[in-house]
């Protein structure tokens, strides 16, 4: 398989309920060059964090009070991305979070078809100690240096699809 236009997207979730997107990255990919980067704080429903997700990717309360909700976020993305693959790093969870965000503001949810890259990963680079994000990126040339925030996620996981699709 050979995808050279895609959409690489990561989302951090305030806590640990999926419709709690407090952020997300989304990375354009066309004919194999990335193209364009999305980053945008979401002030989740509630606004409530989990101090477990607040270690994981230092955002809290403060950070997204101001910011808009996910329909109006979403309303700004979804024509850059409409009709292309999306590709995350263990996908099952990114695409979980936006079907659950989806759901728990009512808004139609798109047939959108996802490939993850922690799943190909596997496949190509058995050799591998483990296949998390920073490791498989590492691995595919791309220091990963901000773990955990969603555009650079997003943007490992592009440069991981490109070497593994």
């Amino acid at each position: 398989m050979s995808l050279n236009n895609f959409a690489a997207i990561d989302f951090e979730t305030a806590n640990m309920k999926r419709y709690s997107v407090c952020s997300v990255g989304i990375v354009l990919v066309n004919d194999g060059v990335i193209t364009d980067e999305i980053y945008q704080l979401i002030k989740p429903r509630p606004n409530f964090y989990s101090s477990f997700n607040t270690k994981v990717h230092g955002l809290n309360f403060e950070d997204t009070i101001d910011s808009p909700e996910f329909p109006s976020v979403w309303s700004e993305i979804h024509h850059k991305i409409e009709g292309l693959p999306l590709i995350a790093h263990n996908s099952p969870f990114d695409e979980s979070c936006l079907k659950a965000v989806h759901e728990l503001y009512n808004m139609n949810y798109p047939d959108y078809t996802f490939y993850c890259t922690c799943k190909a990963a596997r496949k190509k680079f058995p050799f591998l100690p483990n296949h998390r994000l920073n490791t498989v990126s590492e691995y595919c040339g791309y220091d990963l240096k901000n773990h955990h925030h969603a555009l650079a996620d997003a943007i490992a996981a592009a440069n991981i699809a490109l070497k593994v699709f």
